[in-house]
């Protein structure tokens, strides 16, 4: 008996793996060898490609399609209509020698109507705008927007955008600190106090 919810008008083929906890909703489809870890939430419309892999409190909202070489690590999510490619120079019946990998590094966001060239890593904790195109990687903890998406600031684990208090250091309103080592490198020396959960997280506890 399965461990997950498949609504039934949602279609996962025989040889998928899917998690326990994890709901599948209406008009979904899963293709076999795809992968899906635990406590997700797969929403109507969306299509699974064969060779994606999906962490663990993954949402994954409307009207989003994810292709061969799409690998999302736990806590990501996805908003409605998010666009991912896996082919640079597309033609018609031309099958790809070689499919590249793009990453989508722990708890990260992806905007709605966004749009994610293929080879792409999008950075842990890191939020691209809506309708942003992202043409390069994105790093750890960076706010992006535009076409092409550039960097216009950073955001904290709880998705609060982070206020520069002097020198390297900035800080969340959640009371967690971050040093800037880089240009366009941040890393976390202190976390929040009251972190609110993430959205995944979040996700995970609704019954829809």
């Amino acid at each position: 008996m399965a461990c997950f919810f498949q609504h039934p008008m949602a279609v996962v083929e025989s040889g998928a793996v899917v998690g326990e906890g994890t709901r599948i909703w209406a008009f979904a489809h899963v293709l076999s060898g795809a992968v899906i870890g635990r406590d997700c939430n797969i929403c109507d419309h969306t299509f699974i490609e064969g060779q994606v892999r999906i962490g663990d409190r993954v949402t994954i909202k409307c009207g989003v399609y994810l292709w061969d070489g799409l690998i999302l690590e736990d806590d990501v999510f996805i908003g409605p209509a998010a666009v991912f490619t896996n082919d640079l120079r597309p033609r018609s019946r031309k099958p790809l020698k070689e499919i590249p990998q793009t990453r989508l590094q722990q708890g990260c966001t992806v905007g709605a109507n966004s749009t994610t060239l293929p080879g792409i890593t999008i950075g842990r904790w890191a939020m691209v705008a809506a309708g942003a195109v992202v043409t390069r990687n994105v790093p750890d903890f960076a706010l992006v927007r535009g076409a092409p998406a550039r960097l216009v600031g950073w955001v904290c684990r709880c998705g609060e955008k982070l206020s520069h208090v002097g020198g390297n250091e900035w800080r969340c309103a959640c009371g967690a600190v971050y040093q800037q080592v880089a240009p366009g490198a941040l890393r976390e020396i202190q976390p929040g106090h009251a972190r609110p959960e993430t959205r995944a997280q979040m996700a995970g506890k609704l019954v829809v």
